[in-house]
């Protein structure tokens, strides 16, 4: 069985921050590190254009998450990290697509449905107001990016689940109007990422200004790790760490024995000034690092446009091999290409069965001529009845002789390997 392929995309509309570092970044690159996956990751900066109209800030968004995913420790030796811009068959297959998506399908989608159902509010006459095209197309876009490379499994937030479903549909109809060439994807949702508090408490996210930026300086992190809202408690009194966000920051970096001291820290009744301090000295140290590289990969752009030509590079070698065959599919050939009659499809099958009987009948004949001078000596006894059954005997006997000397074999090696790594150890 092969590899499955997971594939993620990460809209440049803005700079990255703790909670796409806790929920998307950290998990996607130690999901990449697993040999038994095939990990796609792209900038999805066709898709900042449908919500952003602001060149600089898309430009700078692309600099900054190309950097922080090559800072944070991705291996683009070990997975495919691309821009999405740079694959022109994505856009391709989105045409195709959309030639064979329903208008009802995207009629559905949450996003067209809550821009209607706020026009609707605001007693517009138009409920299409403000609604282009790219809005009530990115499911087909975000289809085409999935599909392009057969993914098996995207993880997504629950608000993207719909997407997915979206892109099985559409999967799923033209495989039944074309041949099976494209996946039918999975969706993956990790509950435990979906809840990174921000400074008011609630989910950290740029619609709420309420976001800790990964990469800022050290200054800049305690001021806003000092903005972050507690109660009224006073020190000396004991704290929930289960209500605080504060705690749920912190525990979301720390190990197991880091986060149980400072739960007691807390049921102790740890000042909220102290455990801000604590918060951003362990939050300053684990970061570090990071920060560091990605100032050198900021100061260094023409090194990391390399990286995603060459990741463009391999998505590439898989892209155009698949558009290919959906052209082909779909009538956009050749003027010579002639498609196999179903003639030629059987014939081929046939001409495979003879082959494998004749390398079968083969394989018989070499052994039967090696087996010639027994079968003779067999023949020539006065009982060849009585001859073959003691020749088969022997045989017998012999073939259990080989597997006790390999079964021995082996016993030896292992008796011999643990005496070596006791002495070693």
């Amino acid at each position: 069985m092969g590899k499955k392929t997971v594939l993620t995309g990460i809209t440049t509309t803005g700079i990255p921050h703790i909670g796409n570092y806790l929920g998307a970044i950290k998990p996607a690159i130690d999901a990449s590190c697993n040999p038994e996956y095939n990990s796609y990751f792209f900038l999805a900066d066709y898709h900042a254009l449908i919500k952003c109209q602001e060149p600089q800030r898309v430009a700078e968004s692309t600099r900054a998450i190309a950097a922080t995913w090559l800072a944070l420790g991705l291996d683009t030796d070990k997975a495919t990290f691309y821009r999405q811009t740079d694959i022109p068959e994505i856009q391709e297959l989105t045409w195709i697509l959309t030639c064979q998506t329903s208008k009802g399908l995207m009629n559905r989608a949450h996003a067209y449905k809550a821009a209607v159902d706020a026009n609707r509010e605001a007693g517009k006459d138009d409920l299409d107001d403000g609604v282009t095209m790219g809005l009530f197309n990115y499911p087909v876009l975000m289809a085409a990016d999935i599909l392009m490379f057969n993914a098996d499994i995207i993880p997504v937030g629950k608000d993207q689940i719909q997407h997915i479903e979206m892109a099985r549909d559409i999967a799923g109809r033209f495989n039944h109007q074309f041949g099976s060439l494209l996946t039918l994807p999975e969706a993956q949702v990790d509950e435990e990422t979906q809840l990174i508090p921000g400074l008011d408490g609630r989910k950290m996210s740029k619609s709420y200004d309420n976001t800790l930026p990964l990469f800022s300086s050290p200054d800049e992190l305690y001021r806003l790790i000092k903005l972050i809202k507690t109660d009224s408690r006073a020190p000396g009194e004991p704290k929930d760490p289960d209500t605080s966000t504060l705690f749920q920051l912190y525990r979301c970096f720390a190990n197991e024995s880091e986060t149980a001291q400072m739960r007691r820290a807390f049921e102790n009744g740890i000042a909220w000034g102290d455990a801000k301090k604590q918060l951003f000295e362990y939050l300053d140290a684990t970061l570090s690092g990071p920060r560091q590289r990605y100032h050198e990969l900021m100061n260094d752009l023409g090194y990391v446009e390399s990286i995603l030509h060459k990741g463009a590079e391999k998505a590439r070698a898989q892209a155009a091999p698949l558009l290919s065959q959906v052209r082909i599919a779909v009538g956009i050939r050749p003027l010579t290409y002639v498609a196999p009659s179903a003639a030629d499809s059987a014939q081929k099958k046939e001409k495979s069965a003879e082959a494998l009987e004749r390398a079968e009948a083969g394989w018989k004949r070499a052994i039967l001529l090696q087996l010639q001078p027994l079968l003779d000596q067999v023949a020539a006894a006065e009982d060849p009845a009585a001859a073959a059954r003691v020749l088969v005997a022997e045989k017998a006997a012999e073939m259990e002789s080989l597997k006790k000397k390999a079964r021995q074999k082996a016993e030896n090696e292992l008796e011999l390997l643990q005496e070596a790594l006791v002495e070693w150890l």
